[in-house]
């Protein structure tokens, strides 16, 4: 018998502007120890699916047709009490944000021992131990002393790692996993699921990984299932997909996949698109809105140089300064930017990456240490009208697309904003076109400037930081993490389109990201960091054929194999 069946599942969110189907009629079934991989686009109706089934679709939608069976038990028409019973205990979901699975207000502790304790009735002391060891199975440091803290002290890879130990907390017969390993860096994805295929092993759990890295797919699958725009399109073993495809879809997705042995010229698209509407329109930058000329001051070698940068957290408020205890994320470190170069930054969640970013854009105030940009220690300038000079040329590109969106704007309003409050546009007329144009360029298309945030996917919702981050026609873009919610089709474009801002305008960028195969493709240079400090800077090329530090070894040699993709027609970089 299977352990969770889906039959011919229909999914609807009706609206003003009409009835949008975003699941039309899918039939999925997931066996006891089975791993099942959805695969698809970013909007295809992949995370719709999974809740769907624990009965969390968000308002308007409703399921419109079929049905969703557990352990031959029909779970679709059950009242809320009925479902809440199964969700969590029975069925365990790790969703894709995990920010805003996470109650803010409550620490690690309080969520992980309620859950167990509702769950498994172990009372508070035995579910405190399972928690301290649930957090330590997923890769957080001193979990003992880690437990205790609250969402917003964790990295976004660390907050995924807490969601993974609440969905694993009660010994559920299904997991469903949304995008599971998206923030987390290759030596913890490595960890996760060795313990997902431990578990689905040795517990004979179901799993429904929905996900749009291949490297996990060919990791950690037994079959695989591809979704195109609400549709099932193709269905079979995870060798048979990812070597041998059928469909024209999946042919193009899996070609779109970073390639993590070579450097290539560009990213290849994915070129299956049915309607000649859809297709993206080429474009000359030189004569584009985002190329034209810039006031800003020329600048030559380092366009961004920092030194000896020190940032600490408080971890233990008191009164007495001296009675405080600190936590130090980055621990003295010091690199340059070259002008028109793209640097990256690589690291395990928690290295101080993320934290380093936002010293440089003055988010964070360094410890000690100085941020020069542009021949101008940044760090001393105290006039705001000063700092918004500086602040127009440097853009950043979040990590957590959702929580840096405003919830309360159109999507207009929020890639508007930087242009209307840098006066970039002479009239609303031309702010309009502008946004309407910077939408169609990250590939969301003009319809999405009258919608709002949360009727996006997550990977929806990067684009439109993207389109927000490009407004102000930055010299200097910070990329944190930029494609980390992105599908591999839509991941290729937005950084094919990075490049040719890159090498049409001469567009300096800090690349973080825990994504090895994308680092290669797009960064001059890279840093390593490890534990707040820099144990490596190298060329790319370099660092890839022949790392110098054994920490650096150890991060290549846990990347996800691919070998059982095949690649053909590539342009490669001599």
């Amino acid at each position: 018998m299977e352990l969770l069946q889906i039959n011919d599942l229909k999914i609807q969110f009706p609206s003003r502007r009409g009835t949008v189907d975003a699941v039309k009629g899918v039939t999925l079934t997931v066996k006891p120890g089975e791993v099942l991989g959805v695969v698809g686009e970013s909007g295809a109706g992949k995370s719709t699916i999974g809740n769907a089934v624990i009965g969390l679709l968000e308002p308007p939608g409703r399921v419109a047709g079929g049905d969703v069976y557990l352990k031959g038990e029909q779970i679709n028409n059950l009242d809320r009490d009925a479902i809440r019973k199964i969700r969590g205990r029975r069925i365990g979901m790790i969703f894709q944000d995990p920010l805003t699975s996470l109650d803010p207000l409550q620490t690690i502790e309080q969520q992980l021992v309620e859950t167990i304790d509702l769950h498994l009735k172990l009372g508070a002391e035995k579910s405190l131990e399972r928690a301290i060891d649930l957090l330590d199975q997923v890769g957080i440091p001193n979990p003992a002393e880690r437990i205790k803290h609250y969402p917003h002290q964790f990295s976004g890879g660390m907050r995924q790692r807490v969601v993974i130990a609440l969905a694993l907390c009660a010994e559920p017969e299904v997991i469903i996993a949304d995008e599971p390993t998206t923030a987390l860096d290759v030596s913890i994805q490595a960890q996760i699921l060795e313990l997902m295929r431990r578990l689905c092993r040795e517990k004979q759990v179901g799993m429904l990984i929905i996900t749009h890295d291949m490297g996990v797919i060919a990791d950690i699958t037994d079959r695989v299932a591809v979704m195109y725009r609400g549709d099932l399109v193709e269905e079979g073993t995870t060798q048979k997909i990812l070597g041998d495809p059928d469909h024209p879809y999946t042919k193009s997705l899996i070609s779109a996949v970073p390639r993590p042995d070579v450097r290539l010229h560009r990213f290849p698209m994915v070129d299956y698109i049915e309607k000649e509407e859809d297709r993206k329109k080429d474009f000359d930058i030189s004569t584009h809105w985002l190329g034209q000329a810039q006031d800003f001051d020329a600048v030559e070698g380092s366009l961004v140089s920092v030194e000896n940068l020190v940032m600490k957290f408080i971890s233990k408020e008191a009164l007495l300064k001296k009675n405080r205890q600190y936590f130090t994320a980055v621990d003295n470190v010091s690199f340059d930017i070259r002008q028109g170069e793209v640097f990256g930054l690589v690291g395990e969640s928690g290295s101080g990456k993320s934290t380093v970013a936002r010293m440089i854009c003055g988010l964070y105030k360094p410890a000690s240490g100085s941020v020069n940009f542009g021949g101008t220690d940044l760090t001393k300038i105290k006039s705001e009208t000063e700092l918004d000079y500086y602040r127009r040329q440097m853009q950043m590109i979040f990590q957590d697309p959702f929580s840096s969106l405003n919830g309360r704007m159109k999507v207009m309003d929020i890639v508007a904003e930087p242009i209307r409050f840098h006066k970039l546009a002479s009239s609303n007329q031309e702010v309009e076109t502008i946004v309407l144009d910077l939408l169609e360029h990250v590939g969301l298309g003009r319809a999405a400037a009258l919608r709002y945030p949360h009727e996006f996917s997550g990977g929806q919702r990067q684009r439109i930081s993207i389109a927000r981050a490009l407004a102000t026609r930055p010299r200097f873009l910070i990329c944190d993490e930029p494609t980390s919610a992105l599908d591999v089709s839509i991941q290729a474009q937005i950084l094919n389109l990075l490049k040719d801002l890159q090498e049409e305008l001469g567009l300096t960028m800090l690349f973080i990201s825990h994504d090895l195969p994308v680092i290669r493709q797009m960064c001059d240079r890279v840093g390593v960091m490890k534990m707040g400090q820099l144990v490596e800077v190298s060329e790319t090329e370099t660092l890839f054929e022949a790392p110098s530090a054994p920490y650096t070894k150890e991060l290549l040699s846990l990347m996800p194999k691919l070998d059982k993709l095949s690649h053909s027609g590539l342009e490669i970089e001599d």
